[in-house]
């Protein structure tokens, strides 16, 4: 029983193709193992706090020179959770809109915005903490960025500003576009600024516009995702087959007048075929 549920949680990670499952799954791997690394120190070795020493070396430090010692960390605090509901909620929101993100862009996109929305926020999260003097006069004491929200954000944003008119339910609040929710986190940032988490807020903030400006770009003919692209060799193809697959799969104009469509109208005002240009768009590489 239990290697059946390992052999299937590892297709999902791993072998299903879906980079949504994959990172859902090294947060929850990275957060198991330091959590039962904190409850084994808990109970035999208290004196010795290993769990919060590895959270360290891979959080982000504000100040520089620490920064410079562990410059690995902009790329592994995105990985690391400070605690149940910090991971919770950030893997709820990862799923939730990572599925609809996954269903209209493929999975290099994906990757490319988790990774440089993670980037984004740790990069935004020092400049805010060595510029401003409400921050940099203290800024040896701070506590380090750690948590995937930075990146989750650049998820929710870009989702959003792809579909803006795309609508989910939640509760107590019913049908809520995706716009209007991006809007309100966003906001929330802001104001949090001034709060007892102003880097998570700043961070967050750092992902919101990696998200948004890479959709931008994006509609506007650079995918900036084509930067994790691995270099094909060129290949000799007949005719007819290079021809079959161009009627295949749909240019971007055509993927770019749908996802207007979607805008304006919804996904079920597609059509069956506008639906399987789609589908067949979303698993090209």
């Amino acid at each position: 029983m239990r290697k059946s549920i390992g052999n299937e949680l590892w297709y999902k990670m791993v072998q299903s193709g879906s980079r949504l499952n994959l990172f859902i799954g090294i947060n929850a791997i990275v957060f198991v193992l330091i959590g039962l690394l904190n409850v084994v120190e808990f109970l035999f070795m208290r004196e010795s706090p290993l769990a919060g020493l590895i959270t360290s070396y891979l959080s982000v430090p504000a100040y520089l020179p620490a920064l410079a010692g562990k410059f690995w960390t902009p790329f592994t605090y995105m990985f690391v959770h400070a605690g149940l509901f910090h991971f919770f909620f950030n893997m709820l929101w990862l799923y939730w809109l990572g599925q609809i993100f996954e269903d209209f862009l493929n999975t290099r996109q994906f990757t490319f915005t988790y990774i440089a929305g993670g980037l984004a926020g740790a990069l935004l999260f020092v400049l805010f903490f060595n510029i401003f003097p409400a921050f940099s006069q203290t800024i040896q004491y701070s506590m380090p960025l750690v948590g995937s929200s930075a990146s989750v954000m650049a998820i929710v944003v870009a989702t959003a500003t792809l579909l803006p008119d795309y609508a989910i339910r939640l509760l107590f609040f019913g049908n809520v576009k995706l716009k209007f929710l991006a809007i309100v986190y966003i906001i929330l940032d802001i104001i949090g600024i001034a709060g007892f988490n102003a880097g998570g807020s700043i961070a967050h903030l750092g992902g919101a516009l990696l998200g948004f400006v890479f959709i931008k770009q994006l509609q506007s003919g650079n995918d900036w995702s084509k930067l994790l692209s691995r270099k094909k060799k060129l290949k000799v193809i007949r005719n007819n087959a290079h021809s079959k697959n161009h009627n295949n799969i749909p240019d971007q104009e055509v993927i770019d007048n749908i996802l207007d469509k979607i805008s304006k109208s919804g996904y079920d005002s597609l059509t069956k075929k506008e639906k399987e240009q789609l589908f067949k768009a979303s698993n090209r590489e």
